[in-house]
């Protein structure tokens, strides 16, 4: 917790008796210990190996012998007609609007009917510990898991032991400056060495000489530092220009069979579809876990290269899969292309103006109901919800709700048991009051 939350609690607390005060603190203070020692003891997972049963080829082929829907892994083009593939592994990065996405895997996985490989107690696979298949809740091995979308710390043959081995891998990318100033906003209270930080705008004094500050060992400090490369389990503390580096990236390449791009993210969308054989209907999405525009620090262009520079394998990431990005879509065809971005736009318009009251989002102040309250950082209330249309017809009314509905809201709808990440909840909400 930084030095300005205990002073804006003590501004707050400063008319309350000393007795009232000393207990308040002390409320605070156990429930933030009894917090962490709880999160570090989840961590902990028993050895225990017992004989390891291969993952089938393709849970979608074992599905279909128990289903009457056609649906397989296998892109089957007769007539025209495309089955849509449903073993998917999508590596859920940080502040790339992947929770956007993610609300769009689980639609589709309820509609299909598919069964989730998900984290158990939290809703991330034990990050930032790099993943292990037994992180799996309910895991046995020769089960079949279609999709697998929770953060994580990536780790290829860990996760191969719990998906098939036809499983589509996809991922998204966002701009290294862009994505360092949103999690330097974000996780900032998170990372204490952001603490010593002087003046109002830390974000700018801390790229003015990053290595003043920064610890490769200090607590959360790999939120601050190529934090796509360290999401995507390698070593974020590398110099650029180190070799390993390259073999990295060829390695990523190699994994994963589509990069999306956060700043172009409906023509990443239209990817999908494409090598996924889904239908545009499949795609529909509003804009969740964003930030008011008051809260987004505006980059110069010398804080920009500063932040590129500081970030520079992440920079050297982007830059590769921006060019391979857009080889893609010269293969899709750019005009097909820009048909299908303006269908896909013109249909989640239309969604807006049925689900989404006044047609915006609102601050979290203003959103009506708990269960559409989208988690918070530490210290603020700067994420953004929705207020559902009153009197929507009812065809569109479950379809309005999921697609509004945050992340966390969806994962207990979906069965997973967070009580973890519902216990460190409250502590946020008390450190927020």
């Amino acid at each position: 917790m930084s030095h300005t939350i205990f002073v804006t609690m003590l501004q707050k607390q400063q008319r309350l008796p000393l007795w009232q005060l000393v207990v308040s603190r002390l409320t605070v203070a156990g429930l933030f210990i009894s917090v962490i020692v709880l999160y570090c003891l989840s961590t902990l997972q028993i050895a225990f190996s017992p004989t390891e049963l291969p993952v089938p080829h393709s849970c979608a082929l074992l599905r279909g012998q128990h289903s009457n829907q056609s649906t397989t892994n296998v892109s089957q083009q007769d007539n025209n007609i495309c089955a849509p593939k449903v073993d998917i592994m999508f590596m859920k990065t940080h502040k790339t609007a992947s929770s956007t996405f993610l609300n769009i895997l689980f639609r589709f996985g309820e509609k299909q009917n598919l069964k989730f490989a998900f984290p158990s107690s939290r809703n991330d696979f034990f990050y930032p510990s790099h993943f292990q298949h037994t992180y799996v809740q309910g895991y046995r091995s020769g089960m079949c898991f279609n999709i697998m979308c929770n953060h994580m710390r990536f780790n290829a043959p860990e996760v191969a032991k719990v998906l098939p081995r036809d499983t589509t891998y996809i991922t998204i990318l966002r701009d290294p400056a862009e994505l360092f100033e949103s999690a330097f906003h974000y996780f900032g209270h998170m990372v204490p060495l952001t603490w010593r930080i002087p003046g109002e705008d830390k974000m700018a004094e801390f790229l003015q000489d990053p290595t003043f500050y920064f610890s490769p060992n200090g607590f959360n400090s790999f939120y601050l530092k190529n934090l796509l490369f360290y999401d995507l389990g390698q070593d974020n503390t590398l110099d650029s220009h180190d070799l390993r580096v390259e073999e990295s990236i060829r390695l990523i390449a190699e994994q994963f069979h589509l990069v999306m791009l956060t700043e172009h993210f409906e023509e990443s969308l239209i990817l999908l579809k494409d090598i996924l054989c889904w239908e545009m209907s499949d795609l529909l999405f509003f804009k969740l876990n964003a930030r008011k525009e008051t809260s987004v620090s505006k980059l110069t262009p010398e804080l920009r290269a500063k932040a590129l520079q500081w970030n520079s394998i992440d920079w050297e990431l982007y830059k590769h899969f921006n060019l391979t990005f857009w080889k893609k879509v010269d293969a899709y065809g750019r005009e097909r292309m820009a048909e299908d971005v303006a269908e896909l736009r013109m249909r989640n318009a239309e969604m807006v103006k049925i689900c989404i009251e006044g047609g915006h989002s609102v601050g979290a102040g203003s959103i009506r109901e708990e269960g559409m309250q989208p988690w918070q950082p530490i210290g603020e209330r700067s994420i953004m919800g929705y207020n559902l249309n009153k009197n929507i017809e009812k065809a569109y009314q479950v379809l309005c709700q999921k697609m509004l509905t945050p992340e966390l809201q969806y994962l207990t709808d979906l069965g997973v048991n967070m009580w973890l990440t519902k216990l460190w909840g409250h502590v946020r909400n008390i450190i927020n009051l």
